[in-house]
């Protein structure tokens, strides 16, 4: 009888479920879904719909999604005012998102990174000028220097990625240069002085993998940011140019039907709502996972 009444008081033990629950690794379920069905779509965007983006028909302009009255599963989020599957577009857009957010990223992130290596490391009169460089930059409203950007050099997918990547890399040359100014007067970067070491030698064998942490991070947190300006710029006309579908051309398209066919703009809102959302749940995790400081085990 004791031995029953013990059996049932004792704890149950979860193991591996209690570590999954306590080191939060189930909040990575939902954004990392989002983000690997968004990667995976705009990989085989050909493969996965019949429909072309561009290709206009207007005797299908604004056909509501399926469970809605004249609705269609062969449209089953509807057609946009040319008469273009909305899903279609969306899968294509989500190809352009990305591949703005991958190439600003890493033009503006490794300019950012190297120049903040640079002042942090050498300090004096060169950080003073790359530091002021940034604070400017950053100064710079960046819807407006990129419709700036645009203007002058026209629209296309090259300018847009210029134009954020050219306001991008004072972020990362900010945090950097942090960084480096705390690594720098470390033993590790005394003794490699000692031995000889040149200054070339102890940032990119030194302190270059030391900030790679941050590096990361900060790459992952900023793709939400890139995703919403581009879409910005492409609902204002000054991003890149049609026929190409990008998520903010779609609303922007949609916002003379929003009482009429609402699901036009909704669609690609939600669409910029769910990546962003689920890019900056990863950085958030991802930050937590790298600093141990932060860890939860």
């Amino acid at each position: 009888m004791m031995a029953s009444i013990d059996a049932v008081s004792a704890p149950i033990s979860i193991g591996p479920l209690k570590r999954f629950l306590n080191g939060r690794r189930w909040f990575l379920l939902m954004p990392l879904s989002i983000i690997t069905a968004m990667v995976i779509t705009a990989v085989l965007a050909e493969f996965l719909t019949p429909y072309s983006p561009t290709e206009i028909s207007l005797a299908n302009r604004l056909r509501p999604p399926f469970w809605e009255k004249g609705g269609s599963l062969s449209h089953p989020l509807g057609t946009d005012p040319m008469g273009r599957d909305l899903l279609t577009r969306m899968i294509y857009g989500a190809r352009v998102s990305l591949v703005v957010a991958l190439l600003a990223l890493l033009v503006g992130g490794g300019m950012g990174a190297a120049l903040g290596l640079i002042a942090g490391y050498y300090g004096g009169r060169l950080d003073a000028l790359v530091m002021r460089v940034a604070d400017t930059t950053m100064a710079f409203p960046i819807i407006l220097f990129a419709i700036l950007f645009v203007v002058v050099l026209g629209g296309s997918m090259v300018t847009t990625v210029f134009a954020v990547a050219l306001v991008l890399w004072a972020r990362y040359a900010r945090v950097i240069r942090g960084e480096v100014l705390s690594l720098r007067e470390r033993d590790f970067v005394a003794q490699a002085r000692v031995a000889g070491c040149s200054s070339s030698r102890i940032m990119l064998i030194h302190l270059l993998p030391n900030i790679l942490n941050t590096l990361v991070v900060l790459l992952s947190l900023q793709v939400g940011w890139v995703i919403i300006v581009e879409a910005s710029l492409s609902f204002l006309g000054a991003g890149i140019p049609p026929p190409t579908p990008t998520w903010g051309a779609m609303i922007a398209e949609g916002r003379d039907y929003i009482a009429t066919a609402w699901w036009v703009s909704f669609f690609p809102g939600l669409a910029i709502l769910a990546t962003v959302l689920s890019f900056n749940l990863f950085g958030d995790w991802l930050r937590d996972a790298l600093d141990p400081k932060l860890r939860q085990l």
